[in-house]
C-alpha cells in the first residue's frame, strides 16, 4: 500500500468495517450494488489487521504502516464505503447461530448480536443507524 496520509481518527483504537462492491461470484450480483461483500480493518494503536472473510478462506494481514496511516482513508479512495464500528468485549452469552458468511464473520469479531443482519447492506445499515 502506498499512498500517504494520516489523520488523528485514523491514529486512534478501534475498527472500520469496509463494503464493496466487486464480487467474482455470481449469486453475490444480486446483492445490492456496493454492498457485495465486507471485511474488517482493526487499529490497536500501533498495528493495522485486516480481516478478510472470502469464500475459499478468511485472509488476516497484520499490515506493516505507519501506526497514523488513514487505512480507512486509503479504502474510501479506492471507492468503497467504510464505517467506524463499536468493539464489543464482555459479552456473556453465546452469538446467535448465523450462515458463515462475510457478514457473520465481521459481525463476530465485532460481538455485534444481531441475528437477522445478514447482508453486508443490512450490516451498512446497522452500524450507520443512531446507536447503531
Amino acid at each position: 500500500m502506498s499512498a500517504a496520509g494520516t489523520t488523528a481518527a485514523a491514529s486512534q483504537p478501534g475498527a472500520w468495517v469496509v463494503f464493496c462492491g466487486q464480487t467474482e461470484l455470481w449469486w453475490l450480483r444480486l446483492l445490492r450494488p456496493g454492498f457485495r461483500h465486507c471485511f474488517v480493518a482493526l487499529h490497536d494503536g500501533r498495528h493495522w489487521v485486516v480481516v478478510d472473510p472470502l469464500a475459499p478462506f478468511t485472509d488476516v494481514a497484520v499490515l506493516d504502516l505507519p501506526p497514523a496511516y488513514d487505512l480507512p482513508g486509503w479504502f474510501r479512495a479506492l471507492g468503497m464505503t467504510v464505517v467506524r464500528a463499536r468493539l464489543r468485549r464482555g459479552l456473556a452469552r453465546p452469538a446467535p447461530w448465523g450462515p458463515f458468511t462475510c457478514v457473520e464473520a465481521v459481525k463476530r469479531v465485532l460481538g455485534l448480536h444481531a441475528p437477522f443482519v445478514l447482508t453486508p447492506w443490512q450490516l451498512y445499515r446497522r452500524l450507520t443507524r443512531p446507536g447503531g
